[in-house]
């Protein structure tokens, strides 16, 4: 069996989502005066690969920590949006995901855990697979995002649980960025020929979130690694959050299982 790694780097140089903190690491013990090494860290939970627990967007939700392991594992799809060259500030719906499954004979199946490939995740700082195409704005503000329509699909679907490699599962111009940089909403209404309170309206801010979480369909968001080598496939797929009593997120790894 083949282990990939699908999660991103974490240091304290991993940026948060907008208006969270990021990291902050410091050695407060060192082997040279302690004769052992240990580091603090304090940090919000939104940063680098991390699970969105039920409680994140929903009072009455499951946290982190009640999430049973088997549920975190289990048969998963990989669509690859980037081929159909969804870009920058584009939106996809259940069409993509329809046409995907006509052009690979795959299907998204009930209690499949979805993983979405945009092919951002190589603009993030932390891409451990190759840096050179770093972009913090690009990555976090620009990449595509899903429709109200998508986020119905997925519950008429019956679909487990998502993941995606942006740092969001909404589309950026559906969170708080599309007010802390008017500039970007600008310029993301100038490519999308509509106005943005028209695409996303009031009620339908961040929809991936609000729509979904009271379902328990919770979301991965920041994956990659070595998520080029599973696309348009159907693998085992699982999140390992540590077991967080009363988290309403967590950092995890997220690990593909292949079969040789």
């Amino acid at each position: 069996m083949r282990v990939l790694d699908l999660s991103q780097d974490f240091s304290m140089h991993t940026p948060a989502f907008a208006s969270y903190d990021g990291p902050s690491i410091k050695w407060v013990k060192r082997l040279a005066f302690d004769k052992v090494g240990g580091q603090e860290i304090t940090s919000t939970l939104h940063v680098g690969t991390h699970l969105d627990g039920p409680v994140h967007f929903w009072s009455a939700g499951r946290t982190i920590g009640e999430l049973p392991l088997p549920w975190l594992v289990g048969s998963a799809v990989v669509v690859d949006l980037e081929r159909m060259g969804v870009g920058d500030y584009q939106l996809y719906g259940p069409e993509h995901f329809e046409r995907w499954e006509r052009e690979t004979g795959l299907r998204v199946e009930r209690d499949d855990i979805l993983i979405i490939h945009t092919g951002y995740h190589r603009f993030y700082n932390e891409n451990w697979v190759d840096r050179s195409q770093v972009d913090e704005t690009r990555y976090f503000v620009r990449h595509p995002g899903p429709t109200r329509e998508f986020a119905e699909w997925v519950l008429d679907r019956g679909v487990r649980w998502l993941a995606v490699d942006a740092g969001s599962a909404d589309h950026p111009m559906n969170t708080v960025i599309r007010k802390i940089r008017p500039d970007e909403a600008e310029d993301a209404e100038a490519a999308l020929g509509r106005s943005l309170d028209e695409l996303f309206p009031r009620q339908d801010l961040q929809i991936m979130h609000t729509l979904l979480f009271p379902h328990d369909v919770i979301h991965i968001e920041n994956l990659g690694g070595q998520i080029d080598e599973v696309l348009d496939q159907r693998i085992q797929f699982g999140c390992f959050p540590w077991k967080f009593v009363g988290g309403e997120a967590a950092f995890c790894r997220a690990v593909a299982f292949l079969e040789e």
